[in-house]
């Protein structure tokens, strides 16, 4: 049985540029930090919250993975929206946000092998199987959206892929860094969650 998202918006922002991400390596679980891009890209996605926000749902708190490149964008998003004049944000860490286990093939080339993954045909030696990350992933979201307020969820791209599983839409699509994403529950079964691009 797939798991289910509680239908409570809420916003996503994947961390910032790495330099694995520049090379299309698979970091995983892998300690990879914010490449100077990936530090601009999140002052970047901090102006866009502080200017945009507010229009589709103030943020109260930011909730994000433990690994370094999404604390690190938490917290440049977090201290950039102070300086717009926003208050400070509450920011937890939910170690159940962190990115899939890739196992072996983490820091390789991002291969052809992520649709088997997704369908449970194939998981690389040592890595989460995809059906785990959902569950995972649709707990901790739960978790981060059941506090106070409106959240700010920071994390990674994997994670989505099974977010958007979960929520019934094609899971292999690769999702920026560090464009924010507003994501509300559709209200009918053909479009149960609706995802918006805030990028300006």
């Amino acid at each position: 049985m797939r798991p289910t998202l509680d239908s409570r918006p809420f916003w996503y922002l994947r961390h910032g540029e790495t330099d694995w991400n520049a090379r299309g390596l698979s970091q995983g679980r892998s300690e990879i930090p914010l490449n100077q891009t990936g530090i601009a890209q999140a002052e970047r996605a901090a102006a866009v919250l502080a200017a945009r926000a507010d229009s589709f749902a103030p943020i109260a708190r930011i909730v994000s993975s433990p690994l370094g490149r999404a604390l690190r964008t938490a917290e440049i998003v977090e201290a950039a929206m102070v300086r717009g004049g926003h208050q400070r944000l509450p920011l937890a860490i939910d170690s159940d946000l962190q990115e899939v286990c890739f196992g072996v093939q983490e820091g390789e080339p991002m291969g052809d092998w992520y649709d088997s993954w997704i369908a449970g045909d194939y998981t690389p030696e040592g890595a989460e199987v995809f059906a785990d990350l959902m569950a995972r992933a649709a707990a901790a979201i739960n978790r981060s959206t059941a506090g106070e307020g409106t959240v700010l969820v920071v994390c990674h791209g994997a994670m989505f892929r099974a977010l958007r599983a979960v929520m019934g839409l094609p899971a292999n699509v690769r999702l920026s860094n560090a464009i924010p994403l507003w994501l509300e529950p559709g209200g009918d079964a053909l479009a149960p969650w609706r995802l918006t691009e805030v990028s300006s």
